[in-house]
């Protein structure tokens, strides 16, 4: 496998990663008891913390990706596997 193909893999799952967590660990301001600010909506995020989401997307996107790539290159999961109806049986 090329290493474009490695970088473009990992960042389609950062990316699917990064929108994947979003909602983890949110605390509104009416859980963490600070007043809102006018016009606020209620669930906006009182204390969002990009940089440690972009951090937690890395760690589980370059898990993922190694699997990937193991897998590719030691074939432990191919396309005979996943045919569960049958379709690819020769006969």
């Amino acid at each position: 496998m090329q290493w474009t193909s490695i970088v473009a893999i990992y960042f389609l799952v950062w990316v699917m990663t990064a929108f994947v967590m979003l909602p983890f660990g949110v605390r509104t301001h009416d859980e963490l008891g600070i007043e809102k600010v006018p016009g606020q909506a209620d669930s906006a995020p009182a204390n969002f913390q990009p940089g440690r989401l972009a951090l937690r997307a890395a760690v589980i996107a370059a898990v993922l990706t190694a699997l990937y790539i193991a897998n590719y290159e030691l074939s432990w999961i191919t396309a005979e596997d996943l045919d569960l109806v049958g379709l690819g049986q020769k006969g």
